[in-house]
């Protein structure tokens, strides 16, 4: 963890959020720069989710609920999935990790978070964490290089802090996972169920 801390910027806490403005008229939803998000644009509904790549939950969210929204919803087209990084403990851990999937790049991004969330328990538990997530990402085509370079970008540290930030203080968020799903708020790993029922409510 160390060698992971020694490589991440100084990291400030931005108050003013770096908000693009933009939406889509069909669901009117305000954007960062560094939003990524899955399914098609002009989807009717849009699902946010606020998640860390630190948190136990997130991950069990990400290998059981998330595989079945994507199947149904999102590659249906009937949603879409906006992903942003609300960091939790330790700090500078899961940072730096929601920092490497935005240095695969957008058509690498959810395939690298994924198998940061999958490997989360073997990376987190490991002596050496850094090293551990540069083996994990490798399956990605990310080197270690790569990973080294993305972690001295402190343009990406405060634009993850910036918008984390702004969901706290603009939409309440305080915990993760949190989906908002038609301006409605589901905190915690909630089961398909509860949120297909949400999305159904939504389409209405």
């Amino acid at each position: 963890m160390k060698a992971l801390l020694r490589l991440l910027p100084k990291v400030i806490v931005v108050a003013v959020a770096f908000a693009a403005g933009s939406a889509h008229a069909a669901d009117k939803v305000e954007t960062f720069p560094i939003d990524q998000v899955m399914g098609k644009a002009d989807a009717p509904l849009t699902i946010i989710e606020y998640a860390s790549t630190t948190c136990g939950h997130c991950a069990t969210f990400h290998k059981t609920t998330l595989p079945e929204i994507k199947k149904n919803w999102v590659d249906t087209g009937k949603a879409r999935l906006i992903y942003r990084d609300f960091p939790t403990g330790p700090a500078g851990l899961s940072i730096g990790a929601s920092m490497i999937p935005h240095c695969a790049g957008p058509d690498r991004y959810f395939g690298v978070l994924a198998l940061i969330m999958d490997q989360q328990d073997k990376w987190m538990r490991a002596e050496n964490p850094l090293e551990a997530l540069k083996k994990a990402v490798r399956l990605a085509g990310m080197t270690g290089d790569d990973v080294d370079a993305c972690l001295k970008r402190q343009d990406l540290a405060q634009a993850i802090q910036a918008r984390a930030e702004a969901a706290h203080k603009q939409s309440g968020i305080e915990s993760t996972p949190t989906l908002v799903i038609g301006g409605k708020t589901l905190v915690g790993a909630r089961p398909y169920a509860e949120v297909d029922a949400a999305l159904k409510a939504a389409a209405k």
